[in-house]
């Protein structure tokens, strides 16, 4: 898992890599990468705010934003510090807890998409404004934990950015794990290829 460097890169190393949060893990599969000011579709893109200031740094931290008066989301942050970039964790599977996800979530029974969405994501860890600017690489309340990476990346543009230019809507950097049915429209994904 590398969390410096160009921010592509640190979302598709968040593919495969677990959250814990007491006997819940989740297990990511599907993330966005939002770059620094001159991502159009970032956070950043007006600089630094109150609501914005954990994307500034250090990597490894959690940045939690409330979107649409509804779901809180949860990103992770990748430097380097002052470079303001972070990663939406859009889905995963879970490993352990079920039945804590399933009371949060306010579900029945599990199914392949009980954790597709972001939103869902931070409901079945139990998140919100406290968690924000969270060391998660320390152990102890909200972890981010190394495992393997999937065996197949897909990728594809991110969703919901219709404010952002046309070149950053049309940018690649969802990413996803192709063996999951814990991604949203899949249809908008093909194999991801590294750049020559």
């Amino acid at each position: 898992m590398r969390l410096s460097g160009p921010v592509d890169r640190a979302a598709r190393s968040l593919l495969g890599q677990l959250l814990r949060r007491e006997e819940v893990v989740l297990r990511i599969t599907e993330v966005e990468a939002y770059d620094g000011p001159g991502d159009t579709a970032s956070h950043a893109r007006h600089g630094r705010t109150s609501r914005n200031a954990p994307m500034w740094g250090p990597p490894g931290r959690a940045y939690l934003y409330f979107c649409y008066g509804m779901h809180w989301m949860l990103n992770v942050t990748t430097g380097p510090e002052d470079r303001p970039s972070a990663v939406l964790v859009r889905g995963a599977e879970v490993l352990s807890g079920l039945d804590t996800v399933l009371r949060r979530r306010k579900a029945a029974k599990a199914t392949p998409q009980l954790c597709a969405g972001p939103g869902k994501v931070a409901q079945a860890l139990g998140l919100d404004k406290a968690f924000d600017g969270h060391d998660l690489l320390a152990p102890g309340g909200l972890e981010l934990l190394p495992a393997g990476p999937p065996k197949h990346v897909v990728a594809g543009p991110r969703l919901g950015i219709g404010f952002a230019s046309p070149e950053d809507q049309a940018r690649p950097w969802r990413f996803a794990d192709g063996d999951s049915s814990a991604v949203l429209k899949r249809p908008d994904l093909a194999p991801w290829k590294p750049r020559p």
